[in-house]
């Protein structure tokens, strides 16, 4: 099991890269399929969708959400001048379109969906597609292509100094009942350890291709902030699968399960530092 989550970890690192730096249509159309496969299997796990089912009116309606939103960056990405909204109100516009193709679902086909299916397939929408957007809205920003490996730094950075911290020396409960296995010694050291990273990759890497600035104090700063909410993520995915009896979102990833079960704390993590990058970086 180490062995196939190792070289699963392996792969998937060598795709963000290669994804990340790529940025443009690349990344934004990598991103419409994982969050595609996302929805999908947040619809699945609370109840929206059913097995054996091939599809359903709200998933129908999500996917096309996710596709014209998609389609919108990806459009954007070819000719900029066409924009007319900025990043917000494209986003917002997604939602509310994505809302309406709900209750136009529900309207409908009632009594087929109760009220509960269109607010799961609502929070589907946001949870994985809208907040994994915030990868590719960061990329995009000025001097994005070295703002946008934060979200990865606080994020598996932070995980990855968070385990060998709590191995180590973890002894209190973080949240027993909802992971029983996380510490809060191994939460303290995520913390601080991607904080640690997010200097050193500011220090090492920005400041050197820029030398007449210093980020590595703010990029320490927004490692750790993205770091606590990576792991208020990486919980909150966690209360959902206990919430509805299940182990794993999906069988995708090889040692790792699904999409929502690698990338639960990216999601959290990406709008955190988009929105951070926006007001602390001036590169």
């Amino acid at each position: 099991m180490f062995k196939t989550r190792l070289l699963s970890g392996i792969v998937l690192v060598a795709a963000a890269l290669v994804t990340i730096i790529s940025g443009g249509p690349v990344l934004a159309g990598v991103l419409a399929v994982i969050s595609m496969i996302a929805f999908f299997e947040l619809s699945k796990a609370v109840g929206l969708h059913t097995e054996g089912q091939k599809g359903n009116g709200m998933e129908i309606a999500g996917g096309c959400g996710i596709l014209l939103y998609y389609g919108v960056l990806i459009l954007v990405s070819f000719k900029p001048e066409l924009i007319v909204i900025s990043n917000a109100g494209i986003c917002l516009t997604a939602i509310i379109f994505t809302l309406v193709l709900f209750m136009f679902v529900y309207v409908f086909s009632f009594p087929k969906f109760k009220a509960s299916h269109v607010i799961h397939a609502f929070f589907s929408f946001v949870y994985a597609p809208v907040m994994l957007s915030f990868l590719y809205l960061t990329r995009m920003l000025e001097s994005g292509n070295f703002i946008v490996w934060m979200i990865l730094i606080s994020a598996w950075g932070c995980d990855t100094c968070a385990y060998c911290v709590g191995v180590l020396i973890g002894k209190h409960k973080l949240a027993p009942k909802l992971s029983p296995k996380k510490s809060i010694e191994g939460a303290v050291g995520g913390v601080i350890g991607a904080a640690a990273l997010g200097a050193l990759y500011g220090f090492l890497v920005v400041e050197r291709v820029i030398p007449d600035k210093r980020i590595a104090a703010t990029f320490a700063v927004i490692g750790g902030t993205g770091a606590v909410i990576s792991q208020v993520g990486d919980l909150a995915a966690s209360g959902i699968k206990r919430d509805h009896g299940i182990k794993d979102y999906g069988k995708l990833i090889p040692g790792h399960g699904g999409i929502m079960d690698r990338f639960d704390s990216v999601i959290f993590t990406a709008p955190v530092i988009y929105f951070l990058a926006q007001m602390m970086i001036n590169l």
